[in-house]
């Protein structure tokens, strides 16, 4: 019997072949999966997330409280006829600045002026006929109850003498208080009514704002304070202003009081009926530090910010290769893009005083630091960020010139 002799290689050469092939496919794929993991987790590390910063840094700010009114006149008043007659003359506009006790119009006066003519004539006769009667009282000529029946004539007389006068005065209407003519009512030839509305004035000088003020501010706003104002038909103007009184009662409804605010402003600019904001300043801290309103955040019953921080480098991979895979790794190895250096990281902070632009920070920041104010929604603790309103240095531009052709 013989013995078993090797097989020829080409009986082995199929066998062999098919796993060969198979061992390298799952190499390949291996490979790929790889470097897609490694293509993956480069896109991740330079998907950075824009921002703008500002800087928190000592600067002068106020405490103040804002809230919105509409002006109103100190004093209006309407006109009304005291007497009725046809409308003669109408003496003033629309417009028209006018002080108290001047004539605005003029009504018929030819009844009222014979009322008075008449009275008049019956007073002189009685004035005449008292001297007489006094006489003759003093020489015992006239009984008392004669002489004091005479007297009572006359007194009555001059009340009706000075009832007519007056009738007569009320044919011209004029002003009661100063101030400008916001409309008028009726026409020359118009028949005016007793008490019918002629005019209508308004005192421009002071004009009041009135606010509606939460009750916890109630003891920080007093009479005599500044506040200064901002319409809206004038914009980046700002007219000066104080407090003229404080209401000492809290509205159950609202949980509010009234703060009368007064404005020495010119007629031709503020003007009753305007809307815009009054800002009352109640104090002042010259060096707080402060950052920007727009960089806070209220999440979770808590006001913080996003501080721009150095990020931590990822620690290198320290996995030994050896052999062909090795140097199949470093051939198709691509340079790793720049890691980046900045990230978010949030902070709570203790806020103070606030203006329309500004905070101050009491607790949880330090001069110098730099916090999100634009794209603090897209971020979260930890975030990669790049900050956009960081200036380029002066030797990068010098360059990009040089290149120039």
């Amino acid at each position: 019997m013989l013995p078993d002799l090797p097989r020829p290689a080409s009986e082995l050469r199929p066998g062999m072949v098919r796993i060969a092939l198979i061992f390298s496919a799952f190499l390949l794929l291996v490979g790929c999966g790889k470097g897609a993991a490694d293509k993956t987790k480069a896109a991740e590390t330079t998907a950075l997330v824009p921002v703008e910063a500002a800087t928190a840094a000592a600067r002068p700010i106020d405490a103040s409280y804002s809230g919105t009114a509409t002006l109103e006149a100190d004093r209006e008043a309407d006109v009304v006829a005291k007497t009725g007659g046809v409308l003669l003359k109408l003496l003033v506009e629309e417009g028209d600045t006018v002080r108290q006790g001047q004539v605005l119009a003029r009504l018929d006066d030819a009844s009222p002026r014979l009322s008075l003519t008449k009275a008049e004539a019956t007073l002189r006769k009685l004035e005449a006929d008292y001297r007489r009667a006094d006489e003759m009282f003093s020489k015992k000529l006239l009984s008392l109850e004669e002489h004091d029946k005479i007297k009572f004539d006359l007194d009555n007389q001059r009340a009706v003498y000075d009832l007519a006068r007056l009738e007569l005065s009320y044919t011209q209407v004029v002003a009661p208080i100063d101030g400008v003519i916001g409309k008028r009512l009726v026409k020359e030839g118009n028949l005016i009514q007793i008490n019918q509305p002629l005019f209508h004035i308004v005192d421009f000088d002071p004009l009041l704002g009135i606010l509606n003020v939460p009750e916890r501010e109630l003891n920080t706003l007093k009479p005599g304070q500044a506040v200064s104002m901002v319409v809206d038909a004038l914009p980046g103007q700002r007219f000066p202003g104080v407090i003229d009184r404080v209401s000492p009662v809290v509205e159950a409804a609202s949980g509010t009081f009234r703060v009368t605010c007064r404005f020495n402003a010119d007629a031709q600019t503020l003007k009753p009926g305007m809307f815009g904001r009054i800002d009352v300043i109640y104090d002042r801290k010259q060096d707080a530090l402060a950052i920007p309103r727009s960089a806070l955040i209220e999440e979770d019953g808590e006001t913080a910010v996003y501080l721009i921080v150095t990020a931590a480098p990822p620690a290198a991979e320290t996995k030994p290769k050896d052999g062909e895979e090795a140097d199949a790794a470093k051939a198709a190895a691509v340079p790793a893009p720049p890691v980046p250096t900045l990230q978010a990281q949030r902070r709570v902070v203790r806020i103070g005083f606030a203006d329309s632009e500004y905070v101050e920070v009491r607790d949880g920041l330090q001069s110098g630091d730099r916090v999100i104010t634009v794209g603090r929604n897209a971020v979260r603790d930890g975030t990669l960020v790049q900050v956009l309103d960081a200036a380029p240095a002066p030797a990068a531009v010098a360059t990009d010139a040089e290149k120039r052709p």
